[in-house]
């Protein structure tokens, strides 16, 4: 038996008429590309992908797409496409529950201060002693001027609900020199940079401010 539950014939025509917009085609240019009649499309647009899944293996290939990601959407899109939740509100988060939700290591954004502007990266940071740090290169985009002021981020996005928190630092940069601290972090969770590659710089941010919000709904 089989326990997966059927797309959501919406979900699945407004996936359609996104792929569709964005090569600019009309329904009925969709249509002839899918070797359909366009009543005939529109009907499959209302019915959904169990009336007819061969159907929809067809509007994907007209879409330059597979069925998989029109029936599912793309496992790598960007978030917040599902839109917000019910009655959204913003709550301020203590300095506590920041740290609280960062927790002991992850993914956050570095910004900094170059020309011609500030310039934003991901990195892999672990958490020591209320600091953020992570690893980097020599002379690499990641490798900021000693004592530089930066800003870091941490969030976290629930795409179904609509919820989600985010976590901003904000201080100054050194570079760790001492062997036993080195080591030291070294071997805490999360330190292998995702990156790969030679990167035997540990970068430090102190925070002057830690602050957050969280987004709720209902």
């Amino acid at each position: 038996m089989n326990d997966t539950p059927d797309p959501d014939p919406t979900a699945v025509a407004d996936r359609i008429a996104e792929c569709r917009e964005q090569l600019g085609l009309s329904e009925d240019a969709l249509a002839h590309r899918a070797a359909m009649a366009p009543q005939y499309l529109r009907h499959l647009l209302v019915a959904g992908p169990a009336f007819d899944p061969g159907g929809f293996v067809r509007i994907a290939a007209a879409l330059g797409t597979s069925r998989e990601e029109l029936l599912e959407g793309r496992a790598d899109a960007p978030p917040g496409r599902g839109g917000p939740g019910p009655r959204p509100r913003l709550l301020d988060l203590t300095d506590a529950e920041c740290w609280e939700l960062v927790g002991t290591h992850g993914i956050g954004r570095i910004a900094l201060p170059v020309r011609p502007g500030p310039a934003v990266y991901p990195v892999n940071y672990v958490v020591d002693q209320a600091t953020f740090a992570y690893r980097t290169g020599e002379h690499t985009a990641t490798a900021p001027e000693p004592g530089a002021e930066v800003s870091f981020q941490v969030d976290r996005i629930d795409e179904y609900l609509g919820r989600g928190w985010s976590v901003l630092a904000l201080g100054s940069v050194q570079y760790v020199d001492d062997p036993e601290e080195l080591h030291r972090l070294d071997g805490l969770p999360g330190a292998a940079p995702w990156a790969g590659g030679d990167r035997p710089r540990w970068v430090r941010i102190r925070p002057a401010e830690i602050s957050g919000r969280r987004l709720v709904t209902g």
